[in-house]
């Protein structure tokens, strides 16, 4: 978990901290949960918070929840990780570790998006921050990061300094 990100939980978990006393208590979680989409049961939420309380006061500190979401949030940023290099592989199709302008030419023509030469130079450009004329893995990553962020709405500084 990268600093912006923890700063981002930290933010959070202040937020349904509604007492300021450091910890969440049950009533607290499950307003953070449903925050997050999610409902569980009283059974669950007590399960839950029994699991994520690691001191056994009662009430879940900013340290135990970032320990309980970490072990799911590595799962979840693996499998990213994995589709987004089957995504660049389908792109870089002579597997060298780079995407040239006529692979991503190539690439958006299959995808029934034919690029002019400009826009995939412009693209290009956008993407290679190193001035080497290809779209290493990392680029790639990071460009696919920012069109997330603003595709969602959300703060692309965060994302970009997550990627």
């Amino acid at each position: 978990m990268s600093l912006p990100e923890i700063h981002q939980l930290r933010d959070i978990f202040s937020r349904f901290d509604m007492d300021s006393d450091g910890s969440l208590t049950l009533l607290e979680l499950a307003a953070l949960l449903r925050s997050l989409g999610l409902k569980p049961s009283g059974d669950k939420l007590h399960v839950l918070l029994a699991n994520m309380d690691s001191n056994g006061n009662g009430a879940v500190e900013f340290d135990e929840l970032v320990n309980a979401i970490m072990p799911e949030l590595n799962k979840q940023l693996l499998r990213n990780q994995e589709l987004l290099l089957k995504v660049f592989h389908s792109f870089d199709r002579d597997g060298n570790g780079y995407i040239t302008l006529a692979e991503l030419a190539g690439s958006m023509a299959k995808m029934g998006q034919p690029l002019t030469y400009r826009e995939l130079t412009e693209m290009i450009q956008e993407a290679d921050t190193d001035g080497d004329g290809v779209i290493s893995f990392n680029e790639f990553a990071a460009v696919m990061a920012k069109s997330a962020a603003g595709f969602l709405g959300l703060n692309n500084k965060l994302l970009l300094n997550a990627a």
